[in-house]
C-alpha cells in the first residue's frame, strides 16, 4: 500500500517558471541548489529518514518520470520521507537509471537511511541541469535532474505541511 505523501508526491503539478507574486521566501526554498538535508540541518537538531522503498523496478513503474532519464530496461527507485526533529517535513523520491549505477555511484544503492543530500552534495562532480516547481492542493514541491559526473538521476521533493518551507517568520531566519 502506498504511503498517502507519495500520493500526492504523485499528484504534483510542475512548471518551468514559479509565479510571479510568489514570496521571496518560498521561491528561495523552492529554486534552492544546495542541499536540502544541509538547510533543514540548520532548522532542527536532528534530521532522519524514514525509508519506504527501494530496489529496481521497470520503466512502467517510475511511470511519467522515465520522460527525463535515458531509456533502460530498469532503475533504482528510493521513496523517503525526511525528518526534522522526528516531524515529518519532506516527502522524497530519487530515479536512477540502472547506466548511473557504476563506479563510486554505487553507493546510492547503499543510502538506506543516510538523507540523499549527504551523499550527492559531498561530489565536486555533481550538477543539476534544472529544477521544475510543482504544486499538489496546498503543498509545494520540485523536481530536478542532478547528475554526478555527467550520470543522470531525477529527484522529485514534495514539501509537508509542517515543513519549515511554509513557517515564513522569524524563528526561521537566516536559514
Amino acid at each position: 500500500m502506498m504511503h498517502p505523501a507519495l500520493a500526492q508526491l504523485r499528484a504534483l503539478s510542475f512548471s518551468d517558471t514559479l509565479p510571479d507574486n510568489l514570496s521571496a521566501w518560498l521561491r528561495d526554498w523552492l529554486l534552492l541548489e544546495d542541499s536540502m538535508t544541509k538547510r533543514f540541518e540548520r532548522c532542527c537538531s536532528k534530521v532522519s529518514v524514514t525509508l519506504l522503498s527501494e530496489g529496481f523496478v521497470t520503466p512502467e513503474q517510475v511511470g511519467e518520470d522515465v520522460n527525463w532519464l535515458p531509456r533502460e530496461p530498469q532503475y533504482w527507485l528510493r521513496e523517503i520521507i525526511l525528518l526534522g526533529d522526528s516531524t515529518p517535513w519532506l516527502v522524497g523520491r530519487t530515479v536512477v537509471p540502472l547506466s548511473t549505477l557504476n563506479g563510486p555511484e554505487l553507493a546510492l544503492q547503499r543510502l538506506g537511511t543516510t538523507p540523499l543530500g549527504r551523499y550527492l552534495f559531498t561530489s565536486s562532480a555533481l550538477t543539476r541541469d534544472f529544477i521544475h516547481p510543482g504544486r499538489s492542493e496546498t503543498l509545494w514541491g520540485r523536481r530536478s535532474r542532478l547528475r554526478l559526473s555527467g550520470k543522470p538521476l531525477l529527484l522529485t521533493e514534495l514539501f509537508l505541511p509542517a515543513s519549515p518551507l511554509y513557517q515564513e517568520d522569524e524563528k526561521w531566519s537566516g536559514v
